[in-house]
């Protein structure tokens, strides 16, 4: 048997592809996430992606961040190899707004900001409340892992090689080209 900590650095590239791959998905194949999650409105890339790449024995990390940062950097990044470790996203479904930081390497939630809900006036109404808000948790939670479902299914599929990986390598050349 392995040991965690071997696995755990052996196989934590699958994170950082997954958040690659997401970043690709939302650029490019919505409809692809409302399939995934029927409720969604949007899922968007929100205002911090951290990038890694391993060139030369050593590490390079790219942060981006701000609202309305462009996200060039992080496409040359990726054109010289990076993968994303981590990145703020914004999911949308009907009126309502949730905004996380996931990480790549282990699928870690940080940062969760909830969409609003009604204000507790009464103490037997503080039960409900906290119920909402844990369903409102769970829904990313659910998300994140169907995802991350969706990704390990491609990934592991003889089309990665023949063409999805392609189709990335394509998407970021386009984007940095401004096609």
């Amino acid at each position: 048997m392995i040991d965690v900590s071997v696995a755990y650095n052996r196989y934590k590239f699958l994170g950082h592809e997954f958040l690659t791959w997401l970043w690709y998905t939302i650029e490019t194949d919505q409809a692809f996430l409302q399939k995934v999650d029927p409720e969604l409105s949007s899922l968007a890339i929100g205002n911090r992606v951290v990038l890694e790449n391993s060139r030369h024995n050593r590490e390079e990390t790219i942060t981006i961040r701000g609202d309305g940062a462009g996200l060039e950097e992080g496409l040359i990044a990726l054109k010289k190899g990076g993968k994303v470790t981590e990145v703020n996203l914004v999911y949308c479904a009907a009126e309502h707004e949730w905004r996380f930081q996931l990480k790549g390497e282990s699928l870690a939630l940080s940062g969760l900001k909830l969409p609003r809900t009604g204000k507790v006036e009464k103490a037997e109404d503080l039960e409900g409340a906290v119920l909402e808000r844990i369903f409102l948790a769970d829904k990313i939670v659910r998300l994140v892992y169907s995802l991350y479902d969706q990704f390990i299914a491609v990934r592991i599929s003889p089309a990665w090689e023949r063409r999805v990986a392609g189709e990335i390598s394509m998407w970021i050349d386009a984007a940095i080209k401004g096609d």
